[in-house]
């Protein structure tokens, strides 16, 4: 019913990259595609596309959101301007990885 209380702005970010990051793997999902084959489709070196999900790859967003018949700035608004320009350069925090489940669940820092 109510929103989850968030510490301060560093920790709703990374629950907002968390989300982002969940939110594409659904669609992913649900469309019925990997990682993998996006990089095979796209000619893309192997990892790229899982690697998109947390750092910024130009190339990887694009193959991401041709794969799901979107733009890369409906998937990334961290990374793009509300305009659809990509961000450059990228904002810091972009290149910073979230927790892993288990250091939020324990309360640590990563």
């Amino acid at each position: 019913m109510h929103r989850p209380q968030q510490a301060d702005k560093k920790t709703r970010k990374a629950i907002d990259k968390i989300a982002e990051m969940t939110a594409i793997k659904g669609r992913l999902f649900t469309a019925g595609l990997s990682l993998l084959d996006i990089d095979r489709t796209y000619q893309l070196p192997r990892g790229t596309a899982g690697t998109t999900l947390r750092e910024p790859n130009a190339a990887g967003e694009r193959a991401i959101a041709a794969a799901l018949g979107t733009r890369p700035h409906l998937l990334w608004r961290s990374r793009y301007h509300a305009s659809g320009l990509r961000k450059s350069p990228q904002p810091r925090e972009n290149y910073e990885r979230p927790a892993t489940m288990a250091q939020r669940q324990n309360g640590t820092a990563a």
